[in-house]
């Protein structure tokens, strides 16, 4: 349910940043662009600085035999698509689902009260495809839009700089991922006998959250702390609490404890920072590896991960739950062998094979935690 809920959840508040994006037209928005045909174009001249990065654009173009997979995830690698549905799909970046998939299993299992049946099995899988292809999946297309001129920059090979799909699309894409995911949200309600529509006002919270931070004038992204916290939090918290309230009550401990672990969400979204520094730094968008340089990012982004995860076990320590707590730390052993042998080597060339290698071991450890709270 990233920003959906976006990160970064992600799901990612005050201290907002004030830095302004230089931009020589008026601001879109999914709510007032015209309907026409048009493709849309970005000109390198719209700043003052794309001038002198534009020559660079045709070396970071894919090559050739760019990979179908990659471009069916909506990773880096793609190949060049024509078709339609096949560049939706890529806008919504499948690859962003699983995390908040796992979300609704954990707080499904911290529930306490999930059962192996059909329904339950069901009212999952909905919850999980609200979450997932419908609210991520308009997170991620909402933020490619408002990231269009980076892109031109950073990816202008992407579907929508490249003038692959049109603004009439792109548009039609984002209102009909949202209004399908806040429908099955009611839906959930329902389907639990919801005397408050708990689900839906989730879903609606977390929809908001991933528009401003994404678009403009709020744009939290804009900052890198506020921006990455809110892709954490909806990444990690909010697809946690839409499961656990399906199923059960959501509780201020909990709401608290996954709040704490969207930390680490904050140093997960750092990881995917680190590739658009160069248009980041062109418009002026405050990402941690722009304002403290690429050394420094590398150790906050390690560290928000792991001391958290470590805190996290302290507390179920604490609480009584030994096991729990020893399971936690065994699953942050390989996290931190992953992050020396790639990610602090390279955070750019590595960050697919880091991130592919060390955050099954993160969900994991979110999975202890939730199966800890329920007992």
């Amino acid at each position: 349910m990233a920003s959906v809920l976006n990160t970064v959840p992600s799901i990612k508040l005050s201290n907002i940043g004030t830095c302004r994006v230089r931009n020589n037209r008026p601001a879109l928005t999914p709510f007032s662009v015209s309907f026409t045909r048009r493709r849309l174009t970005i000109r390198a001249t719209e700043t003052d600085t794309n001038e002198a990065v534009k020559s660079q654009a045709p070396d970071k173009a894919p090559a050739s035999n760019g990979s179908n997979f990659n471009q069916l995830l909506g990773i880096k690698g793609a190949a060049q698509e024509t078709n339609k549905w096949k560049i939706r799909l890529q806008l919504t970046k499948p690859v962003t689902w699983p995390p908040l998939v796992w979300g609704v299993v954990c707080g499904a299992a911290a529930s306490g009260n999930f059962h192996w049946n059909f329904e339950d099995v069901a009212k999952s899988i909905v919850c999980m495809l609200m979450s997932g292809p419908f609210l991520t999946g308009y997170t991620q297309t909402i933020n490619d839009w408002y990231d269009r001129e980076i892109d031109a920059i950073n990816e202008p090979y992407r579907p929508i700089p490249s003038g692959a799909i049109s603004e009439n699309e792109v548009i039609t894409q984002i209102w009909v991922l949202l209004l399908g995911g806040l429908a099955l949200a009611g839906l959930l309600d329902v389907w639990a006998g919801h005397d408050f529509p708990t689900v839906f006002y989730l879903a609606v919270g977390g929809s908001l959250l991933s528009y401003i931070y994404s678009a403009p004038p709020l744009k939290l992204k804009q900052n890198g702390w506020i921006g990455n916290f809110a892709l954490g939090a909806s990444y990690i918290s909010l697809p946690w609490w839409a499961g656990q309230a399906l199923f059960g009550t959501l509780t201020p401990d909990i709401i608290v404890l996954t709040l704490l672990y969207s930390i680490a969400g904050l140093g997960i979204a750092i990881v995917n920072d680190f590739k658009s520094v160069e248009g980041d730094r062109a418009l002026g968008l405050q990402s941690l590896p722009v304002a403290f340089g690429m050394e420094t990012a590398k150790w906050i982004c390690v560290g928000a991960i792991d001391i958290t995860q470590i805190s996290v076990a302290g507390y179920l320590l604490g609480a009584g739950k030994p096991y729990y707590a020893l399971a936690l730390l065994a699953l942050i052993i390989p996290q931190v062998f992953f992050q020396f042998k790639y990610f602090l080597k390279d955070p750019v060339k590595y960050d697919v094979k880091y991130q592919a290698s060390a955050q099954p071991f993160l969900i994991l450890g979110l999975l202890v935690t939730a199966l800890a709270t329920s007992h």
